[in-house]
């Protein structure tokens, strides 16, 4: 079953449909990809944990584990990267500096 949908947009970018595409596109896949991840596997919004610190503290950590899922300056489980990452801080710059990269837009400045 195909659909359509209209969707509005401001930016300073040029308008060229498919550079305008691209960039929607990268925003997205952000959502798909990481925040997906946070939503099933860690069942974020179904967390109970409320009081204190708890909130804060726990949603580090998904987000930790979920970088080190996508990892790939490792080849190891995520276990073993978390073991890596502790064992040398060279190690861990590296995951969250790749992570970083990846995460980078790469449009043009305001």
């Amino acid at each position: 079953m195909e659909s359509e949908e209209l969707t509005f947009f401001i930016s300073r970018l040029p308008t060229k449909v498919r550079n305008l595409g691209k960039h929607v596109r990268n925003h997205w896949s952000v959502e798909n990809t990481f925040h997906h991840t946070l939503d099933v596997t860690f069942t974020e919004y179904g967390s109970r944990i409320r009081k204190g610190n708890g909130p804060e503290i726990i949603a580090a950590l998904r987000r930790f584990f979920s970088i080190l899922k996508s990892d790939t300056t490792l080849n190891d489980k995520i276990q073993g990267k978390c073991l890596l990452a502790e064992w040398n801080l060279d190690n861990l710059k590296g995951i969250l500096l790749g992570f970083q990269a990846s995460e980078s837009c790469d449009c043009p400045d305001s």
